[in-house]
């Protein structure tokens, strides 16, 4: 027999979580008369380890309660698959997230290389996911959202991509797609594909610190068509832009986009 303080330590949790689950009856050590002390039996330990394990994989305490009143091999065996496919399918969450985070890790790096300097580079396939037609078109994004199971939270967030369609006399169209990258040997493709082998390659920084918030697509423009006819270049009339980074300055943020513009 085993005192409550004994029980806690060789299993790792503490007193009061084994005095919740004999309140919940999860435990029923018997009770010293005399003195009132509990004293723990080779079955309660049992029980508690048991209880440990489906707490860990998160089966709330109603459903362990059930469990102990009965609950066939079967039954067991059933909980347990359904249990697995939520792991399963947290993994696969966590390893885009995992893939996210290098990305943007190695986006830190494309700013201090790149901010503000004009190269000639291919941007690499793109599998389009989604459409909306304008940034204030949150009908469509919500849709979109839904329609899509594996884009949710920062996967989804930092997957934007905005496109402008210009000709000689300025902006034309606007739209904003959601994107995943494509890797060398990846078969799950079911959208269309974005590449172009060579565009005019730059990042720039926006946010209301560096340009008091003042619409700088002119600018961004005029520079692109600068390089262009400087090196030779003849643009096809789109620019893509991503969010590589957010970062703060004096409580405003600064705002770092590369811009891929085709060019034959």
């Amino acid at each position: 027999m085993y005192t409550i303080g004994q029980v806690a330590k060789f299993l790792g949790v503490s007193r009061d979580t084994l005095k919740f689950y004999e309140e919940k009856e999860l435990v029923k050590p018997k009770q010293h008369i005399e003195n009132g002390y509990r004293k723990y039996n080779h079955f309660d330990i049992y029980d508690l380890t048991t209880v440990n394990f489906y707490r860990e994989i998160d089966i709330e305490i109603k459903k362990i309660q059930e469990l102990r009143k009965s609950k066939s091999i079967e039954g067991i065996k059933s909980l347990l698959e359904e249990k697995e496919q939520e792991v399963l399918e947290e993994i696969e969450y966590k390893k885009l997230l995992l893939k996210k985070i290098q990305l943007v890790k190695d986006d830190c790096e494309k700013i201090k290389q790149s901010l503000g300097i004009f190269t000639v580079k291919e941007m690499k396939p793109l599998e389009i996911k989604g459409e909306i037609e304008h940034f204030t078109a949150y009908d469509e994004y919500d849709t979109l959202k839904k329609k899509t199971d594996s884009l949710k939270k920062a996967v989804t967030l930092t997957s934007l991509s905005r496109i402008i369609r210009f000709n000689k006399d300025g902006i034309i169209e606007e739209k904003f797609i959601i994107t995943r990258k494509i890797d060398d040997f990846d078969k799950d493709i079911e959208g269309e594909i974005l590449s172009h082998p060579r565009c005019i390659y730059t990042v720039i920084e926006n946010g209301r610190w560096s340009t008091g918030g003042e619409n700088i697509d002119y600018n961004v423009e005029a520079s692109l068509r600068n390089f262009a006819i400087k090196k030779g270049y003849e643009l096809l009339g789109l620019v893509y832009i991503n969010l590589l980074l957010t970062t703060y300055e004096d409580g405003l943020e600064r705002v770092f986009l590369e811009i891929y513009a085709p060019i034959k």
